[in-house]
């Protein structure tokens, strides 16, 4: 029989297209032409399709029972059953499977078929993307942006479709179709119905992969990334350490006059990245993580765990602190410390030295931060200085109900009794 042109130059485009086997386009197109063919009522639930590999003839066979009393589908008289069976007769209930013509099956047969084939091919499809991808989770792509659509951006990588989240783009980028993009692979998924692959520009782990690219001590080990925490598009932070003390981890990691670290930069669409000298004291670790602010001390909080307490001076609070927050919440992450900073007293002005007695007040007492400010405005910044008045001083110089004020003073008085025979007995 006559190769079949029109089912070669088919299963030729998809091979090429789609990158899937022969095998699995003819395998697909036999499951979807019998599928489709068992809606037909001319035929059995036994109808086998079967296309030669070789000249890909298309064959259709149906199982018949023999019986010369019923008759209709799935049915064949010992008669014609003969002639189909090279002559040898069959017996009643018997069974013969004969091929029938392919155009029997007819034309609705034919359009669900190639929804099936469609269908099926798109299956394989995601099953060689999975394959081919599912060890690759963290791997550096590039590719071309094919489309936008609802904010997700669509990126072809060779022959496969992948999508880059909008929640994984870095926010003050925006890319047109036709750009050139690379991204990190973030996770494979087996059953989506859409691209498989997503991929990340805002993850933590594209700036590892990044260093990773661009710095040679990285990728042979001789400096080891201890975290990375980010604001997308804004900042980032990076640790480093090296057990070889002739390698400087984060001058490798900056390069001759910073060539290394300003070509991830400009990846990076000017994001801003810090990289700290990793150190097993929390105290040295923290210190490096919130440069460029100067600390005047750094201590582990006795009570609440994985917590430090930092002072700054006044004109560092707001370094230490950074625009909106962002050095210390990164400097957070990137430790997995809480870290609580408050400005040194001894430099900061009269309006921050009263703002911290108020809050102090406030939590010594348990009272408002409005009813602390009514004692600060009246002079009374501690418990000392509230124990050293009498009662119905303190109630008159406060202006606080009367209820509220004995509360305050007593609790006051008791505090500096306790101080007091604590200091005795010392």
């Amino acid at each position: 029989m006559a190769m079949n042109s029109q089912l070669l130059a088919v299963v030729q485009h998809i091979e090429n297209e789609r990158g899937v086997s022969r095998e699995i386009v003819l395998t697909a197109i036999e499951q979807a032409i019998c599928q489709a063919a068992r809606k037909n009522q001319d035929v059995t639930n036994d109808l086998r399709v079967a296309i030669d590999r070789k000249d890909l003839s298309l064959h259709v066979y149906d199982t018949l029972v023999v019986s010369s009393e019923e008759v209709g589908p799935g049915f064949i008289t010992p008669e014609r059953a003969v002639r189909f069976n090279h002559g040898n007769p069959l017996a009643e209930g018997d069974t013969i499977e004969i091929e029938m013509p392919a155009s029997r099956l007819g034309r609705i047969a034919a359009q669900t078929s190639r929804q099936v084939i469609m269908q099926k091919i798109r299956e394989a499809e995601r099953m060689n993307t999975f394959s081919e991808y599912k060890d690759r989770i963290g791997d550096i792509v590039s590719g071309t942006v094919s489309a936008i659509s609802h904010r997700d951006t669509y990126v072809t990588v060779g022959k496969t479709e992948m999508v880059l989240p909008a929640k994984e783009r870095i926010p003050t980028e925006d890319f047109q179709v036709g750009d050139s993009i690379r991204a990190i692979i973030l996770r494979v998924d087996q059953e989506a119905k859409g691209p498989s692959v997503v991929l990340s520009r805002s993850s933590g782990k594209f700036v590892e992969a990044l260093f990773r690219l661009e710095v040679s001590e990285i990728s042979d080990g001789v400096v080891e990334i201890m975290g990375v925490s980010r604001d997308p598009g804004f900042r980032a932070k990076l640790a480093v350490r090296t057990a070889n003390e002739n390698v400087d981890p984060v001058g490798a990691c900056v390069g001759q006059r910073g060539s290394r670290v300003k070509t991830i930069v400009n990846e990076l669409s000017g994001e801003k990245i810090d990289i700290v000298r990793w150190n097993e004291d929390i105290r040295q670790y923290v210190a490096q993580a919130l440069a460029p602010a100067k600390l005047e001390s750094i201590e582990v909080d006795s009570v609440q765990p994985n917590t430090v307490n930092v002072v700054v001076a006044a004109d560092q609070y707001s370094l230490a602190i950074g625009k909106r927050g962002q050095n210390v919440r990164l400097t957070t992450k990137l430790t997995g410390w809480h870290i609580e900073i408050k400005k040194s007293m001894a430099t900061a002005s009269f309006e921050d030295q009263k703002a911290e007695a108020i809050k102090e007040l406030a939590e010594t007492f348990s009272v408002s931060l409005s009813v602390a400010t009514q004692m600060a405005d009246a002079g009374y910044l501690n418990v000392e200085g509230i124990a050293e008045e009498d009662e119905a001083g303190f109630i008159a110089a406060t202006g606080l109900d009367e209820v509220t004020a004995k509360g305050v003073y007593a609790a006051a008085k008791a505090v500096a009794e306790l101080t007091n025979g604590v200091e005795e007995e010392a």
